[in-house]
């Protein structure tokens, strides 16, 4: 070490907002009123440490110090608020300094202080950052219904199990089990240090005092980072690209007044969202998150009719046939009486009938299309499409979603999604991606009454009949297509004057679409169906839902199958039955079941569940695996700060 760099003396203060508010020449100016205040007030002995050479202290009371003077441990210390320790020394970069410094030990005593060749340049933008981050760790760490056994995340420590609370010596801590059965206390005041570990499986138990965690946080981070590159590259192209703002609509007004029902304040807001960005010089890009049947297509559907009136056309891309399908069906229905020309382009169009749709396309005769990803084919031209619909995205391969890429840059693009994303991810890219989130259901929405019984066939007549009386429709979900058809069977001789359909995915596309267009008609009383159903259909006229065995469904997966009934202001009914012999498997997914009848904790483990969905959809897999490094709460502080940080670059 360059010993020209040797100092005597040095001040670290806390990282709060009342010393982040003070530029660093305060602190020198005011270092002989400090260390005075140190000596009888609590407030400056807590929250300053002043070190100097051949001062007594341990390596190990340092460590804990810097800690709860809320400093990140890092595995290289670059920017203020952190510090790095290897064997006996530590560097630190305190917030009160425009430079890092080192700090050497020969056993309990501090033999050398160095100044490190680490300096800021911009110390009030440092501290802006700093800012930030404290308001997003309050933000990341809610700890909320946290129960003894929950894994959850040390920033600087690592994933750890949570044991409940103590008082030592008046004191309260937080008790985190590591590796080994080593324990960690952490002091309550250092929540901010906490966050819930939310990942996609059960996570590796970190060890304590190893470097395993402060390596595998650092690899994320600079995952964090250049996933945030990406995402700032794809935002400056968009913001160089101009277009004229699309017209104020007569059309819309005309949707607004014959809207069946009324619009919840989140699809009012949403629509704001929508107008707003239709209004700006350069093209949209927002996401809409929602429950199915929360009214996303309404808001998208408006947003169309603006495009069309302003001279564009519009197109919807949906993932599979069967939806296509359905919302052409809608739209057709919905703009009746308005002079839009509509088309639908799928497979299952004759070779005759989609040539004719891509010439009436090309020649800007067709206003809004309608399709699947035969609508991204080559031979598919637009004469001058504005605006791209893109129905619940991740459900596309790797090269449709590379081809959406590409047309994101200039287009106004509106992405639809039924999984909802976490609140986190959502504030983290608040600041990039416009997100507009639907969570209110529609007035008069009445909650789904939910059974779980014992399978008897008592149950499924009593429950079909009493649906038929009332002239409504049932999915009978039946999960093994090699028996299904002896399933019809069984429920054709229980219940002979009911009309019966099956539907499932080894059927082709047609027979598929034909089936859903048979129950979509009411010539079909009872669905007999797969999983296939969980698709985003919406038939308000279904109410009643029968699960065969909700044994071989997962939370998540029954919620959302669950969803596709009470539609309407109708009361729905959701019967999950299962088999007399149970595996504990099965008995513990019922009795998470059970749970989730009453929308309580049940229902938020299916949430947390869908959520994590969400998060894995928008991210993508790479940036899945590092949400399992480090948790949720965490990867999404670590990439809104990352994002901060390149935006003020």
């Amino acid at each position: 070490m360059d010993l020209s760099r040797e100092i005597d003396k040095v001040l670290i203060v806390s990282i709060i907002p009342y010393f982040l508010e003070r530029e660093n020449f305060w602190f020198e100016k005011n270092l002989k009123k400090i260390l005075d205040a140190r000596k009888t007030q609590i407030f400056w002995q807590e929250n300053t440490l002043f070190l100097e050479k051949n001062l007594k202290i341990s390596l190990y009371f340092l460590l804990r110090k810097l800690d709860e003077m809320g400093y990140e441990k890092v595995w290289q210390v670059s920017q203020i608020g952190e510090f790095s320790q290897r064997g006996g020394i530590v560097d630190v970069f305190p917030i009160n300094l425009n430079f890092a410094v080192r700090i050497e030990f020969l056993g309990n005593k501090i033999e050398n202080i160095f100044r490190l060749p680490i300096e800021i340049e911009d110390e009030k933008k440092e501290k802006e950052i700093l800012k930030k981050r404290l308001k997003s760790q309050k933000i990341f760490s809610d700890l909320k219904g946290l129960k003894p056994g929950d894994y959850i995340v040390h920033l600087d420590h690592g994933i750890g199990i949570y044991n409940g609370q103590e008082t030592i010596n008046k004191e309260q801590y937080y008790v985190l089990e590591y590796a080994q059965g080593d324990k960690l206390y952490v002091p309550f005041g250092l929540e901010r240090k906490l966050s819930r570990y939310i990942g996609f499986s059960e996570p590796k138990i970190s060890r304590l005092g190893t470097l395993t965690w402060i390596k595998t946080k650092k690899k994320v981070k600079e995952e964090a980072e250049k996933f945030a590159k990406e995402l700032l590259k794809i935002y400056a192209k968009r913001e160089i690209v101009t277009r004229p703002p699309y017209l104020r609509s007569e059309m819309v007004k005309y949707l607004k007044e014959t809207f069946p029902f009324e619009e919840t304040p989140d699809q009012e807001k949403a629509i704001q969202d929508i107008e707003k960005d239709l209004e700006k010089e350069r093209p949209m890009d927002r996401l809409i998150c929602g429950d199915v049947g929360f009214g996303k297509t309404e808001v998208a559907l408006r947003a169309m009719v603006r495009v069309v009136e302003s001279g564009y056309q519009a197109a919807m891309l949906c993932p599979t046939t069967i939806l296509a399908n359905q919302h052409y069906q809608n739209f057709k229905k919905r703009l009746k009486n308005l002079p839009i020309e509509f088309g639908i382009l799928t497979r299952i169009q004759t070779k005759k009938e989609q040539k004719e749709i891509i010439e009436k396309l090309k020649e800007g005769k067709i206003d809004i299309l309608v399709g699947t990803h035969r609508i991204l084919s080559k031979d598919v031209e637009f004469k001058r499409l504005g605006l791209l619909v893109i129905d619940d995205e991740h459900k596309f391969g790797v090269r449709q979603k590379e081809k959406l890429k590409k047309l994101r840059a200039q287009l106004d693009v509106l992405s639809l999604s039924a999984t909802p994303i976490p609140r986190t991810l959502y504030l983290s890219l608040s600041g990039l991606r416009e997100i507009s989130l639907i969570q209110t259901p529609p007035p008069g929405r009445l909650p789904i009454k939910t059974f779980i019984f014992p399978f008897s066939e008592k149950i499924v007549k009593e429950a079909i009949e009493k649906e038929m009386k009332r002239g409504g429709q049932v999915y009978y979900l039946h999960n093994r297509i090699e028996n299904i058809n002896s399933v019809k069977n069984f429920l054709e001789g229980l219940l002979p004057n009911v009309k019966f359909g099956i539907a499932h995915g080894r059927l082709n596309e047609k027979e598929l679409v034909k089936v859903m267009e048979n129950f979509q008609n009411k010539k079909i009383d009872v669905l007999i169906a797969t999983t296939i159903i969980e698709a985003g259909l919406d038939l308000p006229n279904v109410n009643t839902l029968i699960v065969a065995d909700s044994t071989k469904l997962g939370l998540s997966q029954a919620y959302q199958i669950r969803g596709r009934i009470g539609r309407s202001n109708v009361r729905a009914f959701a019967y999950f039955l299962y088999p007399q012999r149970l595996t504990p498997l099965a008995k513990e997914r019922l009795k998470a079941l059970k749970e989730a009848e009453e929308l309580g904790s049940g229902y938020k483990i299916a949430l947390k569940d869908l959520e994590l969905r969400g998060a894995g959809n928008i991210l993508g897999k790479e940036q899945s695996g590092n949400i399992n490094k480090v948790g949720l709460n965490l990867y999404c502080q670590m990439l809104a700060e990352a994002i901060e940080k390149l935006k003020t670059k």
